[in-house]
């Protein structure tokens, strides 16, 4: 059996990217494709609850380079318990967020440098890199404003304007780093303008049909 595709879909908060993975979901159960989905970090038990760890606010005293360890070890468990058995039978992953917000967040937000993240990601994915990821282009002062506001219980959406901004430009240069990978489409039209843009992209890439 031939390895399956992943996709993976990115942005900033308050993007979209939780509508589109599920606009996403209801175009494959229509047309009869079968994918699984899953979102970062999380996914199975063990990685929930490091996700509970990353995002309470209470834990404000935890340094980039744990923060960025956290992420890299909630998605080693993913990777090997579900992402790349899923893979290998030839199934079609969908993930909401994946390696590129830790090279957003970690990597130039939290200025550890792409380098240490790059090198993080790789040991952690190997062979089983996204085919394509789909980056919601919208910078956060935007996003929150479309959003109505940050999320009280999420430490990272409650990190400075200046922190999300950085995280922005951190995407923008990932885009530059893995043209062939990443797709940028605005989010700015409806939410069904933006959903057809992702179908188009991905059936031309032959990821789905």
């Amino acid at each position: 059996m031939s390895k399956g595709k992943f996709i993976t879909f990115e942005g900033c908060e308050g993007v979209g990217k939780s509508t589109q993975v599920n606009m996403l979901k209801e175009y494959l159960k229509k047309t009869g494709q079968k994918a699984m989905f899953l979102r970062e970090p999380g996914g199975n038990i063990l990685s929930e609850k490091i996700r509970k760890i990353i995002l309470d606010p209470e834990n404000s005293e935890m340094t980039p380079l744990c923060e960025a360890m956290l992420y890299s070890s909630a998605r080693a468990q993913l990777m090997g318990q579900v992402i790349i058995p899923a893979l290998d039978g030839g199934e079609l992953v969908i993930c909401d967020r994946f390696i590129d917000s830790t090279m957003a967040y970690q990597g130039f937000a939290r200025s550890i440098g792409a380098k240490t993240i790059s090198a993080l990601n790789e040991t952690v994915c190997g062979d089983y890199m996204p085919d394509v990821t789909i980056f919601l282009d919208l910078p956060p002062d935007e996003a929150f404003k479309r959003k109505g506001g940050r999320d009280a219980n999420d430490r990272m959406e409650l990190q400075s304007l200046d922190f999300h901004k950085k995280v922005y430009e951190g995407y923008k240069k990932a885009v530059d780093m893995y043209p062939n990978r990443i797709i940028s489409i605005s989010p700015r039209g409806s939410k069904f303008d933006t959903h057809n843009s992702i179908i188009r992209n991905l059936q031309v890439r032959g990821i789905i049909k």
